[in-house]
């Protein structure tokens, strides 16, 4: 009875450890979890990525053509196959397929497949290619589909404005490459030239004319506004050169002087810069937590009236001011008006029927290409567009690049490194033995 006893002890605590585990087993499949515990969150998807899937309601069907192996990158279905599964892993009905255009080049000439490893990432009946295979690239043409609609979007021009197909610094050349690859088609639209402004365009916007709007020009863009056209207009530090009536029926007041903001100089930005970092809750703002920065930037304000719902959308300066007789260290308390102050504001009402949506920025620069990547800009300027073009569900912080996980060291680093792994660590081995090896003889 003796022997038996622990025989039956260690079979029962045998038998507890097993079922231990298959319990642990069965809560793993039914309840599975992971964490990625990389630096740069390498095995995992930005916020802005699972959004987007979460707005494809159906099936994705991705097609790569890649041949089995690849001259630089070797097995490159498997590396598709892998980043294809970070997808998956959060929208199982996303299918993956391969062709080979070498064996099958009429399925690629049928596809108008140009690059070995392209995509076609399909939805809903329509397609996107990819020939770049990372996040930001599959992301966004993710979101491209997500679009219910066909969205024109017209900027005015003929008169200086920015442009945005624009390269130079001023123009929005960067901000509009980001909404082409998110839908959105634009186009320029000269109101010298064009009867109106198209029925078919989704929205508006306006930036600062170099020379002043003729009244011709005025009288279409107010006739827009009366017919409840989407509007965003970018104010910059100068005369609106003809666009007061425009303000005017917008009930908008454009304050003197340009914002100061401590905040910018404590951050060791220029002083003219003001950062947006306060923002009323808002449909455009929701889960937006991305500082933005507005380089003489207007003060905006509206008086209230029954014929607009206005609301601020981004408020800053709270410690700031705005001033029209150069920039100081201090605010002059005779002559400047204290912030917070409104940096963009919105504007709804109904019109035949359908809600009218117009937002004012008391600045142009911030989508600049100079300035629009800084802090959260772009990603605040593509809400505003979706707002405007009546997409609210696409609004969301827009994916971004990989972080560079890569170490990047000078020779002198190199250098050293190699003479402290090939050298000085050896030597050190050697000797710390020879040390041992005394004191055992001894």
């Amino acid at each position: 009875m003796k022997r038996i006893l622990p025989i039956l002890k260690r079979t029962l605590s045998l038998l507890l450890v097993l079922a231990a585990a298959g319990a642990l087993f069965q809560l793993a499949a039914r309840f599975p979890a992971q964490w990625d515990v990389t630096q740069n969150a390498l095995n995992s998807l930005e916020p802005g990525s699972v959004d987007a899937l979460a707005l494809l309601h159906g099936p994705v069907k991705i097609t790569v053509y890649a041949t089995e192996r690849d001259a630089q990158l070797g097995d490159m279905r498997k590396l598709i196959r892998e980043f294809v599964a970070l997808y998956q892993r959060y929208k199982p009905d996303i299918s993956l397929s391969f062709v080979d255009p070498v064996k099958d080049p009429e399925a690629m000439h049928k596809a108008s497949i140009q690059d070995n490893g392209e995509m076609v990432v399909e939805f809903a009946g329509r397609s996107e290619h990819i020939t770049t295979l990372n996040e930001q690239t599959l992301s966004s043409a993710l979101l491209h589909l997500a679009h219910a609609k066909d969205q024109l979007l017209m900027y005015v021009g003929g008169h200086g404005e920015r442009k945005l197909d624009g390269i130079a610094n001023h123009d929005l050349g960067e901000f509009g490459k980001r909404l082409q690859q998110l839908g959105y088609r634009t186009a320029s639209l000269n109101l010298a030239l064009a009867q109106d402004v198209p029925d078919n365009a989704s929205m508006l916007v306006l930036t600062q004319p170099q020379t002043r709007m003729m009244p011709g020009e005025m009288n279409k863009l107010l006739r827009y506004i009366d017919n409840g056209g989407n509007l965003l207009w970018l104010i910059d530090a100068e005369p609106l050169r003809g666009l007061e009536p425009l303000a005017e029926k917008l009930s908008l007041t454009v304050m003197p002087g340009i914002v100061i903001d401590p905040a910018a100089q404590e951050m060791n930005a220029p002083p003219d810069w003001a950062l947006g970092a306060g923002y009323p809750p808002h449909a455009i703002t929701r889960n937006f937590d991305l500082i933005t920065v507005f380089p003489d930037a207007r003060a905006l304000s509206v008086e209230q009236n029954d014929s607009w719902e206005a609301r601020t959308l981004v408020e800053g300066a709270a410690r700031g001011w705005v001033s029209d007789h150069g920039i100081a260290r201090h605010i002059d308390q005779d002559r400047d008006i204290p912030g917070p102050v409104n940096l963009a504001i919105t504007l709804q009402r109904r019109v035949n029927d359908r809600e009218q949506r117009i937002i004012v920025v008391g600045n142009g620069a911030f989508l600049a290409n100079a300035y629009s990547g800084n802090g959260g800009n772009i990603d605040f300027g593509i809400n505003m567009v979706n707002w405007l073009a009546n997409e609210d569900r696409l609004i969301t912080v827009q994916p971004r690049a990989a972080k560079d996980g890569q170490i990047t060291l000078s020779k002198r680093q190199l250098t050293l490194l190699s003479t402290g792994f090939l050298i000085a660590l050896p030597l050190l081995l050697a000797l710390a033995g020879i040390i041992q090896w005394r004191r055992r003889k001894r």
